[in-house]
């Protein structure tokens, strides 16, 4: 073997350890000071983990219907597996109720994401005020608000023009909210309260309550939701986070519509209450119409809750708003023992493959051996990084798309070895044998898992669940296969090529050309046997005669016709 292909085999093996170095550093990483484990982290068949019930908000009288209950388990689903969590079961139960399984532990911010309806309004606001602080007695008690007089005419005497027209305010509804406390029941169901009705509320801290018109905008219109650091005119980083909307083309002209009749009033009706479950968590001034439909939501936001924010609106609004009923730690639904059995058949799938390589390919079996050992380290780091940086968690499925990838694994290896052989059967010596039938293997290879990942990435798209979990390990060892066959069986072989067991063809080495039916024919050259030849010629024949025209067919059957009538009998 030349210089330059030697070199070329090192390099790629330098290049696989510099990989496995890297994952394991990561990895290390992420032990050290990002969380992770050294283990993959388990789904809920395998664990267990945490089960949340949700149960509606609805106004008196008021029905949930089952169009309703599935968009909201879609996007309660969305919400999840954006947080990256992996292998969470949304379910409905009953006609009313859903149930979140989520495996293992949630962190405070997945359960916001599952728990926030993220109902989005945007009302105009008509009044705004400092919240009013409930007096406490020396018996250490509140003192309740004011009673309001019921009999207040509740009916607007003018037909308002506007969502911002005065006229919305009743003598009723300003009682209401000249007392209206904060901390109040009424306070947290406003959520529940009508779109096309006037809405008292408060700010998230409960510090300043409102009196808004009727729901202009609603958070189905938004198209797109990003969070990011505000930034200044000149490009500078403010250091503060903000959430930044793209309404479709029917929120981009509604919101301008607002905005510009907005822009022209004064005090509190100058501002525009933006609502997520019936709070307000920003009502900015109007200083001019915004006809791009991409507002900006700003103050007070962390990087984390910015991020939380927006998902929740890209993902779209539930139709309904809900609350927590009960949370609950819940079993593995399978548990190890099935972990276990499915570990075991990879093993037993894993030890019938060596032992063929072994009586297929003899001591050169060993090199599939080890590259089935370099293809486990690389998938389990990888796994595992994953469990630690993306939330994923391994499931059965998962298990099986993993004991899967050994018999696809060891095919690539197959297919090189069988390409080297065929070479050695057409006369080559060992070294170029090698390198052609890896230029005639890899492309076999890379179209066959081109396939295979093509059908894990399509399944992952539209599968839900542990078909994901499959989708996703059968995908990651498909590619992890294309990396050892690449950066280690053909290096490795190619310098086995230099040793003298492999190059002088030991009949244990896998690479006998004698065995393989080539014969020697001097200068350590190989000539196929008389049966390879003849197979070839016979094979050559076949395919021209499926060449042939019809006319040519026709042609030679009338001289064989012809060739017959000529035979005189002795």
């Amino acid at each position: 073997m030349s210089k330059t292909p030697m070199r070329s085999a090192w390099r790629s093996l330098i290049w696989l350890l510099v990989l496995i170095v890297a994952l394991i550093g990561i990895n290390a990483g992420g032990v050290l000071w990002g969380g992770g484990s050294w283990t993959p982290k388990l789904a809920l068949d395998l664990q267990g983990g945490t089960q949340i019930i949700l149960t509606p908000q609805i106004t008196d009288g008021a029905s949930v219907t089952p169009e309703q209950l599935n968009q909201a388990v879609s996007i309660i689903r969305q919400r999840v597996d954006s947080a990256g969590v992996s292998e969470a079961e949304i379910n409905t139960q009953g006609t009313n109720n859903i149930v979140v399984s989520i495996p293992g532990t949630p962190d405070q911010d997945t359960i916001n994401r599952i728990e926030a309806s993220a109902k989005l309004d945007f009302r105009a606001v008509i009044e705004t005020d400092q919240a009013a602080v409930s007096a406490v007695g020396a018996d250490g008690k509140s003192t309740p608000p004011p009673a309001v007089d019921p009999n207040l005419p509740s009916t607007p005497s003018v037909k308002p023009t506007d969502a911002s027209d005065p006229a919305w305010v009743t003598p009723l509804l300003q009682a209401q909210y000249d007392v209206f406390d904060c901390k109040s029941a009424a306070a947290k169901d406003a959520s529940a309260a009508p779109a096309d009705k006037p809405l008292i509320t408060c700010d998230e801290s409960g510090s300043y309550k409102f009196l808004l018109g009727p729901v202009e905008v609603n958070g189905s219109e938004i198209a797109d939701a990003t969070s990011g650091v505000i930034q200044t005119s000149q490009g500078t980083s403010t250091g503060q986070w903000a959430v930044y909307m793209t309404f479709d083309a029917a929120g981009t002209k509604a919101f301008a519509q607002v905005t510009t009749r907005l822009a022209g009033l004064t005090g509190a009706r100058n501002q525009f209450a933006i609502l997520l479950d019936g709070k307000v968590i920003s009502a900015p001034s109007t200083k001019s119409a915004i006809t791009d439909g991409k507002p900006q939501i700003s103050g007070g936001f962390t990087q984390q809750s910015a991020k939380t924010l927006a998902d929740q609106l890209k993902y779209g609004a539930l139709p309904i708003g809900f609350k927590v009923q009960s949370s609950d730690t819940i079993s593995a639904t399978l548990g190890s023992t099935q972990l276990l059995n499915g570990l075991l058949a990879g093993l037993i799938g894993l030890i019938l493959v060596i032992v063929y390589s072994l009586i297929q390919y003899r001591t050169l079996g060993l090199v599939t051996v080890f590259s089935l050992a370099v293809a486990a380290i690389i998938t389990y780091l990888l796994v595992t990084i994953l469990s630690w940086y993306q939330g994923y968690r391994l499931s059965l499925a998962g298990v099986a798309g993993l004991i899967v990838a050994i018999g696809i694994t060891a095919d690539s290896f197959i297919v090189f070895f069988e390409r080297t052989r065929d070479e050695l059967r057409e006369g080559r010596g060992l070294e170029s044998a090698v390198e052609t039938g890896w230029r005639r293997a890899i492309r076999t290879i890379i179209a066959s898992d081109a396939v295979n990942f093509l059908a894990a990435l399509v399944l992952f798209i539209l599968a839900v669940g542990n078909v994901r979990g499959f989708a996703l390990t059968l995908g990651l060892t498909t590619v992890v296969d294309l990396i050892v066959v690449s950066l280690f069986t053909h290096p490795v072989l190619a310098l086995l090529a230099q040793t003298n067991f492999f190059a002088s063809g030991h009949r244990l080495s896998g690479l006998d050309p004698m065995a393989l039916g080539a014969v020697y024919r001097g200068r350590a050259q190989f000539a196929p046997s008389k049966e390879v030849r003849a197979a070839k010629i016979a094979s050559a024949s076949k395919e021209a005669a499926k060449r042939q025209t019809i006319a040519e067919r026709k042609a030679a059957m009338t001289d064989g016709v012809q060739s017959d009538s000529g035979k005189v009998d002795g």
